[in-house]
Order: structure tokens, then sequence, then C-alpha cells
């Protein structure tokens, strides 16, 4: 085929332009408002990230950067929405690990995870905390996976509902330790937790910024944590992996995806100031206050975490047999 020397020299100047707009693009990035959209309540640990990290990047930005909490549908009506929206970089996602939960237990989602939103950065990483009602005889993990086995089902553990995390947990300790516990669900964390208080259900696995203000006041017992390394906000507590059941981790996490195609300087340019927010003292701090780390990664590095806890949970699921209400 023969290209005529002025098409030649448009299609170069068109490459020449697409070239030089990359750059242009992510330095006039942001001119508007940007928006973080929060799948959960006002309030919540998830909620409390969000405004931290959003608070730091409008400085470092110079624009207004909004939290617009979606609740509903365990997370996924916020994150169909940040699907669907425009891939500018002005709509972000707080991503957590219900997120890579939930493909196992939705027949039909709205939006697909893979494929449909694209990683920024992780921004916390915190455990969980065996917790136990006081009057349970098991002052560690060992004691409990024996009184689990000297009377099989006869402990109850409650979680925040059907397919969360503080469900799926102990369904993976109880698969690990080879032990079995009756499931009982609640409409969130906080009556699980009173329940627990009052002898209702014996067992329950939550986070620290829940559990560890009962725990401090004598009404709940710790008994461990599920990260592989002990936690800073508890360090006289053991891990589970050390107390019987090598290999037990898990992780709440969370961090920022954006609607997939967005260009990749704009992400690149978020994911530099958020680790610059992410560095900051205060934000550490105020993380720490709620047992979790601040996490920054990379893009690539916070996808391929993505997938391997969606394959993790996957398998947990299928082997608890969990089913949404």
């Amino acid at each position: 085929m023969h290209l005529s020397n002025g098409l030649i020299a448009r299609l170069s100047a068109g490459l020449l332009a697409a070239a030089l707009a990359a750059p242009a693009l992510a330095q006039s990035y942001p001119a508007k408002p940007v928006r973080i959209v929060v799948p959960y309540p006002p309030g919540g640990p998830n909620d409390i990230v969000a405004r931290t990290v959003g608070q730091k990047l409008s400085e470092q930005l110079g624009q207004p950067v909004i939290v617009d909490n979606k609740p509903g549908a365990s997370g996924n009506i916020g994150a169909e929405s940040v699907a669907k929206s425009p891939a500018d970089g002005y709509t972000l996602l707080l991503l957590t690990t219900g997120h890579t939960i939930n493909p196992s237990l939705y027949p039909k989602l709205g939006y697909d995870l893979a494929k449909d939103l694209a990683p920024v950065t992780q921004l916390t990483a915190g455990p969980m905390v065996v917790i136990v009602n006081p009057s349970l005889p098991a002052k560690n993990i060992k004691e409990l996976i024996s009184l689990a086995k000297a009377k099989p089902g006869a402990l109850n553990f409650g979680s925040a509902g059907n397919g969360s995390s503080t469900h799926l947990a102990p369904e993976l300790f109880s698969s690990m330790a080879g032990i079995k516990m009756n499931h009982i669900p609640y409409k969130g964390s906080a009556p699980a937790l009173t329940d627990l208080m009052a002898g209702q259900i014996q067992v329950a696995f939550d986070f620290m910024i829940s559990a560890m203000p009962h725990v401090k006041s004598g009404k709940i017992k710790a008994l461990a944590v599920t990260s592989t390394t002990r936690s800073p906000a508890a360090p006289d507590l053991p891990t589970v992996a050390e107390s019987g059941v090598p290999g037990f981790e898990v992780i709440g996490w969370n961090g920022l995806v954006v609607p997939a195609r967005t260009p990749k300087e704009i992400v690149a340019k978020l994911n530099a100031e958020l680790k610059k927010a992410l560095d900051q003292p205060d934000t550490k701090e105020r993380f720490a206050a709620q047992g979790f780390s601040a996490t920054w990664t990379t893009p690539e590095k916070f996808g391929a975490y993505i997938e391997s806890e969606h394959a993790k949970w996957a398998k947990v699921v299928k082997d608890s047999g969990a089913k949404i209400d």
C-alpha cells in the first residue's frame, strides 16, 4: 500500500500529538473535584480511611476530594456505580476484602471486578482478633480447638452476616484446625458482639476497632490475632499461626481502584500522591488507632494481590458452602 506524503505527515502529527497529550493530561489533572465512592455507611473504618486520604489528596492536588457513601448489597452497589463511571480519574472506589469475596457469593453482579476496575494502590491492612465470651474455658487458641474437638458443633460463632469476612475467617480457621462450629449470622458486627458479651454465642472473629474496646473493658476475651506477625496495636496477643494453626492468615484491607481504561498517566499520578499521603505520620497514627497499618503498593502489586485474595476466598466459600441470605 502506498501512502501519500500528506497522509504520512498527518499520521505523524497525530502520533506526536498523542505522545504529547499523555504528559499534559497528567499535568492538568485534576481540573475539578475528585470523588471517592465508599460503598458502606458513614462512620465505619472504611469511611474513616477514605476521609483521611481524601483530605490529604485535596491538600496535595489543590482540588476538593468528596467522599460519597453508597452502601448496599455488601458493597456491590457502590462498586457497580464506579465501574460504570467515566474513566477519567474523577471517580474512585474504596475497594475492600469483601469485594474479592462477592464474585463467589453472588451468581450475577452488575460489574466484573477484574475487567471493569483498575487498581491504584492498597491503603491499609490489619488483622482480625479472635474473641470469646469470658466464661468460655479457653485461654488460648489451642484450648479453643481442644474444646471444639471435645464437643463437636457445641460452639456457636457469630458474624456480621453470611459471606462476610467475619463469617469466612472462622470457616477457614475451622477447616484448618479440623473442628466444627455453628455459624450464627447477624446484621452487622454490633449485634454479634452484643450477643457474644451476653453469652448467646461463644466465639467471633472481628476487627480490632470493633473488638478491642470490649476486650479492654473485660466484657470479652481476646485469644489471638489473625495476621502472621503480632499486631503493634496488641503486641501481647499471639497470632493464630503461632498458637496451633500454622499458615493461618486473614488480613482485612482496603485500597483505591478506578474505572478500567483510566489513562495510565492519571493512575500513576494518583498512586504517587497517595504514597505521599500514606507516608505522613498523622495518617499512620490515625490508621494505627484502628488496628491498621498504612500500606502503599504499586498498581501492579495491588492488582496481583486482589487476584490472590479472590482465589483464596473463592475456595473458602466453596468449602464452607456459604450462601447469601
